[in-house]
């Protein structure tokens, strides 16, 4: 679709960008690349009143055009390169109306550039309710752009913006703030002749950063960096100096245009639920209920809803066979691809609420006050405050954790984050969870309150965080770096979750989650049905001729009854995938695993997910009911028997054995590609398979012996 328009969002973190930028998009948004670059671009588009239609791009956030990691050095890229595919021709600055002085510090920089732009003042009810009061006339009259009050969570003067866009034109003069040749006369003089630019500020910019700017050949940048060494250039005591001239201008442009009568209020509610939520002792007893809260309410509210879709599909199996001519193709789809993909929708409800929960708690600002009271901790196991993003992130999904590692600054305290973070447990594992601790453990109430299966779920979770922590504190002691990591972060005030953006959340988590694992598990479960449908023909030849003559000359009516499973059963044995599974049997027997469970583990190597597909049309392959006319996969799995010994195949600590392998192994390919893309190198991924598969065989060897 190509757009009239574009339009960049640009503004620092927390001024509710991401919240307009959806706004603008509804719907009508996807998710790529920057060219070049790992670093997740947002685009959608909207329609102006005009007529015209706009392409939305939503900058990552930063306090400054001078990055202080990868994804704040992408603003200064795009805008800086004409010939980029995101260059704007019309930049819209969110700020904070509760925090003006600072959010115009960036605006001051960007306004510089002399690219149309204006000014977006979010929160305009919250500065109402804290007694700021902004003369926006005389603001925009001061600054030389149009401003705009509006309140992105409310909704609240999106027409007036999409009206002050469809109005600004290529002559829109911003004021200029700092006089930028002064800071370097020299050097920015012979940098405007090099590049043939009139804009000081953008020649001082790009002796600051034109390492980072890849759209300069390797002869430019050495002439660039010759005229910074002839000048004697010193980028660090420039930047302050600018910093310091722009809030001196800044200071005028505000008096008596911000008048804060509540200033001694501000930030007395949020203050006070400080004092609790981030209580040296407390704090961490708060954020425990609250983990035990999600993990319990994984389970106990998405019961009925797992029950109505486990019904659904087993009603959908039972009706195709009922009503599809038998053979081939109907086995397929029904035995292997429905099988499989039922495996997966079930756990829409528990992915759901995972992702609501941790929306609220993120919309709420809790999120940033659990990093922040994590940081002296993590620090002593040689991980950042920031480390507790990525590391909290993932127990949605460990590949958009470790791309927001780039935020952190320490090449160190990067690198081990990265490798630790697949560790903590996400949702593709919790089907394998609950599936398991559904069959082991007794959905039953501990001191009538706590949920035993809840409980276990969140014994895993802790086990995979307490094992990324230690993991950590090992490659503190192997990785070395001379550089120092600091932690800045600024804690929002308090705020209630916008509930359309959780339930947003909620389906474009779900639908990525059915759709990604949805598109593996129907590859993966037709490749698996053929591979346990077919054999070799001289033993499937010879299992037919077995039962043939069985079922000629015996009159045992109950031998007659099972017939038909037990030759499905014989004959997934001695199928190719009965073989591979077979194959690797005396490797995974110690570990309290059949040869069915290890086709599952192959299989899961592709998406952790894929064990419940896997298992689903292993067992509908097999054939399917057992003597209660049960099709759901949970009775399948739960009455499989050990032909050797007639017990159950998944006992007690079979079960957890299986749990503490999926908690610590690698099995996600999507995750091994985006620590090779984050490193640019095939040395930490390898290192971190090798470590992980070790970590899982171990711990699952471990808990069998010890349980069973």
């Amino acid at each position: 679709m190509l757009a009239d328009l574009k339009v960049a969002l640009v503004g620092n973190p927390n001024t509710g960008k991401s919240t307009l930028f959806n706004l603008l998009t509804g719907l009508n948004q996807k998710i790529g690349n920057f060219p070049g670059i790992t670093v997740d671009k947002k685009t959608g588009f909207c329609k102006l009143p005009s007529g015209k239609s706009a392409e939305i791009v939503d900058l990552p956030g930063t306090y400054s055009l001078y990055p202080k990691s990868k994804d704040e050095s992408i603003v200064f890229q795009v805008l800086a390169d004409k010939n980029n595919s995101s260059h704007p021709d019309v930049i819209v600055l969110v700020a904070d109306s509760t925090n003006l002085r600072r959010n115009l510090l960036l605006f001051s920089q960007v306004a510089d550039l002399g690219i149309p732009m204006l000014l977006a003042l979010n929160m305009a009810d919250m500065a109402k309710k804290e007694g700021i009061s902004i003369d926006i006339d005389k603001l925009a009259q001061r600054l030389g752009v149009q401003v705009v009050n509006i309140s992105a969570r409310k909704g609240e003067g999106l027409p007036a913006l999409k009206q002050a866009i469809a109005q600004i034109t290529s002559l829109a003069t911003q004021t200029s703030s700092i006089d930028a040749k002064s800071f370097a006369p020299e050097a920015v003089a012979a940098i405007k002749q090099k590049i043939a630019t009139d804009n000081d500020y953008y020649a001082l910019q790009v002796l600051h950063q034109h390492e980072h700017l890849a759209f300069f050949t390797d002869k430019e940048q050495e002439e660039i960096e010759a005229i910074e060494i002839g000048n004697g250039f010193d980028t660090v005591k420039l930047q302050g100096e600018e910093t310091v001239a722009r809030y001196r201008h800044l200071s005028k442009v505000l008096s008596d245009v911000v008048v804060d009568t509540g200033a001694k209020k501000k930030f007395t509610l949020t203050d006070k639920i400080d004092a609790i939520l981030t209580h040296k002792v407390f704090g961490f007893i708060i954020f425990f209920f609250i983990l035990f809260f999600i993990f319990n309410a994984i389970f106990s509210w998405s019961s009925v809803p797992m029950d109505m879709i486990e019904g659904g599909f087993a009603w959908l199996t039972e009706k195709g066979h009922e009503h599809l001519p038998a053979g081939v193709l109907t086995d397929l789809l029904l035995d292997g691809v429905v099988a499989g993909l039922g495996g997966i929708v079930i756990f829409i409800p528990q992915i759901a609420i995972l992702f609501a929960l941790i929306s609220i708690l993120e919309d709420t600002g809790y999120m940033a006050r659990v990093t922040f009271m994590m940081d002296k901790i993590m620090r002593k196991f040689g991980l950042s405050g920031k480390s507790v993003v990525p590391m909290i992130g993932g127990i949605a999904c460990a590949v958009p954790s470790i791309m927001s590692a780039r935020n952190i600054e320490s090449w160190k305290d990067r690198i081990i984050t990265i490798m630790v973070t697949p560790l903590v447990s996400c949702s593709a594992r919790l089907p394998v969870y609950t599936l398991l601790i559904s069959l082991v453990v007794p959905d039953e109430k501990v001191w009538g309150v706590f949920n035993l299966q809840g409980l276990t779920l969140m014994a895993m979770y802790f086990i995979s965080i307490i094992a990324a922590v230690l993991v950590a504190l090992v490659f503190k002691f192997i990785i070395k770096a001379k550089e120092r990591s600091y932690f800045i972060m600024e804690l929002p005030v308090y705020r209630m979750p916008r509930w359309n953006n959780v339930l947003f959340t909620m389906y474009e988590k779900s639908k990525t989650f059915v759709l990604e694992a949805g598109k593996v598990i129907i590859a993966i479960s037709i490749i698996l049905w053929v591979m346990s449908t077919y054999g070799p023909s001289k033993r499937f030849e010879a299992i037919d001729a077995k039962y043939d003559h069985i079922e000629a000359n015996s009159k045992d009516t109950v031998q007659l009854a099972t017939l038909e499973r037990d030759r499905a059963a014989e004959k997934l044995e001695n199928s190719y995938a009965g073989l591979l599974g077979q194959t690797i049997e005396p490797m995974i027997k110690p570990l309290g695993y059949d040869w069915k469970i290890g086709i599952a583990l192959i299989t899961s190597f592709a998406a952790r997910e894929a064990f419940v597909g896997t298992m689903a049309t292993i067992y509908s392959v097999e054939g399917a009911e057992d003597d209660g006319g049960e099709t759901r996969l949970r009775d399948k799995i739960g009455a499989a028997k050990d032909p050797a010994t007639g017990l159950p195949i998944f006992t007690f600590a079979t079960a957890f054995s299986l749990m503490l392998f999926y908690a610590f192994a690698m099995q996600c390919m999507s995750t091994v590609a985006i620590v090779y893309r984050e490193t640019k190198s095939w040395k930490w991924p390898m290192i971190q398979l090798v470590y992980m598969t070790a970590m899982a065989y171990v711990a699952a060897l471990i808990a069998y012996q010890f349980l069973k």
